[in-house]
């Protein structure tokens, strides 16, 4: 797991009492915060390569919380958001939430509310960072194997022995045999069980077709 110092939490709420109030808090535990006034502030600012979250008020000057949370969704940007506000209403948490906000958090809120928020939220990146590095690793593999191959893998995948894959393309057996040879050694798939969890991860068609 990273260490704290490599996970950066991100605080925008326009009063800076409380933007203050809350890097104290984070610092007490070893975390990390950058902290905006704005929201068009924070969205100029590249995402880091490592975990991270955003403690987002839900009413700011210019954009409010939930136009914020839009604007990150279409721009492909999926960090976890954590809202807090002083007037809160039920639509607004439901709308909030909904669109894959970790936690909804009525001011005043205890501090150990908030931190376990945090974690909760770091975690959760962490988890997709690490999920979306595997499915970059497989999409490597896959771009290596030759057009034939990615041939041989979907009727491998679809259950097909070596000698109905020679059959259904056409080949001699021993052909068949290095072709799926080929595909396991790039993919780097111990069994065809494992070759087809890669194919699921890949969204490739597990029924033989190409």
């Amino acid at each position: 797991m990273s260490s704290s110092t490599e996970r950066t939490v991100f605080i925008i709420d326009d009063d800076p009492d409380i933007r203050s109030s809350m890097r104290r808090l984070l610092k007490t535990v070893g975390l990390q915060a950058e902290l905006f006034a704005t929201a068009q502030d924070f969205l100029r600012r590249e995402m880091p390569k490592s975990p991270s979250c955003l403690v987002l008020d839900m009413r700011l000057p210019g954009m409010s919380g939930l136009e914020v949370q839009r604007n990150l969704i279409e721009a492909g940007m999926n960090i976890p958001i954590i809202f807090i506000t002083a007037h809160g209403d039920i639509p607004m948490t439901v709308k909030a939430m909904k669109s894959g906000a970790v936690e909804f958090l009525t001011k005043p809120f205890r501090d150990q509310d908030l931190l376990d928020a945090i974690e909760q939220a770091l975690q959760r990146d962490q988890v997709a960072r690490q999920q979306h590095n595997a499915i970059a690793v497989l999409q490597e593999r896959y771009r290596s194997l030759t057009a034939r191959e990615r041939e041989v893998m979907g009727l491998l995948v679809s259950g097909m022995q070596t000698k109905q894959i020679a059959s259904k393309l056409g080949t001699s057996d021993i052909t068949a045999a290095v072709h799926r040879g080929h595909v396991m050694h790039k993919m780097q798939a111990g069994s065809p069980a494992e070759l087809g969890r890669m194919a699921e991860k890949l969204r490739l068609p597990t029924d033989g077709r190409s």
